[in-house]
């Protein structure tokens, strides 16, 4: 059965939400919404536009009853029309808070710039760059549409936040090309008084942007996710020049300094720590170890670097030989949510030496019968499989061998991993293929796109060592 014609689709959903919007506009005008209320919406709709899961079976947010009520949706037309119908009326809701949150916004303002006897002359008619140039709303909206093909989830909800932040400053129809140095200037500064828990603090989530960065009391987002926010910024405008949105490239050179000797500031454990931990996690002197998942989830991240989500989500299927070489197949493909963080996450990471002698791949054959390596580590829509894991490792297990520094957590083993195999004069290439991080470079990008082959892999990875 084939299903509603997506026309059809459309028009029942724009249908639906446009006669919602005439009750919420009215609500709105009658009583106004509550601060809480339009805090919902905003992360509502901050929700839709990451696309976590836009096509999951589990409709969130979605008021599928009573659309296929109201609009006459039997349960066959339904069930022949997934995802696509789930995907527009999803997109149909987003909109409609979209409009709900504008009108809200004008209401916060007053505009005295209504004709009169008293105004000036009409304005000149604006120059053709302004003409051509796109709003901001439908700019980004485009970006993340293009570039969320290369991103993981996590990744693509990460910078539609960074971008997010933009639109409220801005506004959805402000056009690219009426923003200039000096509004990326002010953008700097209001990313400077952004408080650190806007996202967590129910009250802050609240407050509209120009409000919330003068409220007292509250540390503020560190220099590094200035930058983080900077750079997004900076990724965005080059991308807008290129395809015609806007005339002129915004936020170069504009990241601020970091704070020297910051104590959050990750970095790798010591030689002394990392063979402390490798005895901890083999022989088990502490007994804190009471998990294999936790064993060989931290010994993958010590011998191989890979990402705590890349561990933790790996399937049994994962685990492959080629030529004799035993390999993690690191990769989104396969049941449930897995991801990665990028194309260049896609990859083949061998088995360190000292991980085959110490029995992983007796725990592999042990774990046979399901799916996943580690199915005690339940996926969470924000934080993948990993949660579990980390909240062991930083909050239990380091505090109680008494590495408490708030720098050292388990993405350390990584920096580790890639710190060691450089000491080890492991060429850069080698580690970034190793790891999952882009090559740059013509030689890299044309002649090498096949990358490196296992043995040349399997080399570099085994100049790793604990002592």
């Amino acid at each position: 059965m084939a299903g509603l014609r997506q026309s059809e689709i459309r028009e029942k959903v724009q249908a639906y939400f446009k006669a919602q919007l005439d009750q919420y506009l009215d609500w709105l005008d009658r009583r106004g919404l509550s601060q809480n209320a339009l805090a919902d919406a905003r992360e509502e709709v901050l929700d839709h536009e990451s696309f976590m899961d836009i096509n999951s079976a589990n409709l969130i947010w979605l008021p599928v009853a009573r659309f296929k009520t109201k609009m006459e949706v039997s349960d066959a037309d339904w069930d022949a029309s997934m995802p696509r119908i789930a995907t527009e009326l999803r997109k149909g809701r987003r909109d409609m808070l979209r409009r709900v949150l504008d009108v809200a916004e004008r209401l916060e303002h007053y505009a005295y710039d209504d004709a009169s006897a008293l105004s000036p002359a009409p304005p000149e008619a604006p120059p053709a760059a302004l003409l051509a140039s796109s709003s901001l709303g439908t700019a980004v909206d485009d970006f993340i549409t293009e570039h969320s093909r290369q991103w993981a989830e996590k990744t693509t909800g990460q910078n539609r936040a960074y971008l997010n932040i933009l639109i409220e400053y801005f506004g959805r129809g402000r056009l690219l090309a009426t923003i200039t140095k000096q509004d990326a200037n002010e953008v700097k500064k209001v990313l400077q008084a952004l408080p650190a828990n806007r996202n967590t603090k129910p009250k802050l989530k609240a407050m509209p942007l120009m409000q919330v960065i003068k409220e007292p009391g509250h540390p503020k987002i560190s220099p590094k996710t200035i930058n983080s926010h900077i750079q997004m910024f900076k990724m965005f405008f080059d991308w807008a020049e290129r395809h015609g949105h806007s005339p002129h490239v915004l936020f170069d050179k504009m990241k601020v300094a970091k704070a020297k000797n910051s104590d959050t500031e990750r970095k790798p454990f010591s030689h002394e720590q990392t063979r402390f931990l490798y005895t901890e996690l083999t022989d088990n002197p502490s007994g804190l170890v009471r998990n294999d998942s936790h064993k060989w989830g931290m010994l993958l991240g010590m011998f191989s670097g890979a990402r705590l989500n890349e561990i933790c989500q790996l399937d049994i299927a994962d685990i492959q030989q080629n030529g004799g070489l035993w390999f993690l197949n690191i990769t989104d493909e396969g049941e449930g949510n897995k991801r990665v963080k990028s194309k260049a996450g896609r990859r083949k990471v061998p088995l360190h030496a000292e991980l085959i002698r110490l029995g992983f791949l007796d725990f592999v054959d042990s774990r046979r019968g399901g799916a996943r390596l580690f199915p005690d580590y339940s996926y969470h829509l924000k934080h993948g499989y990993g949660r579990s894991l980390s909240r062991w490792c930083n909050e239990s297990f380091l505090p109680k061998l008494g590495i408490k520094e708030s720098a050292l957590v388990f993405h350390c083993l990584r920096h580790t991993f890639v710190t060691r195999l450089g000491q080890a004069n492991v060429p850069e290439p080698i580690i970034q293929c190793i790891v999952g991080h882009a090559r740059s470079g013509v030689t890299q990008e044309v002649y090498l796109r096949e990358g490196y082959t296992l043995p040349q892999l399997k080399e570099g990875i085994d100049r790793f060592a604990i002592g």
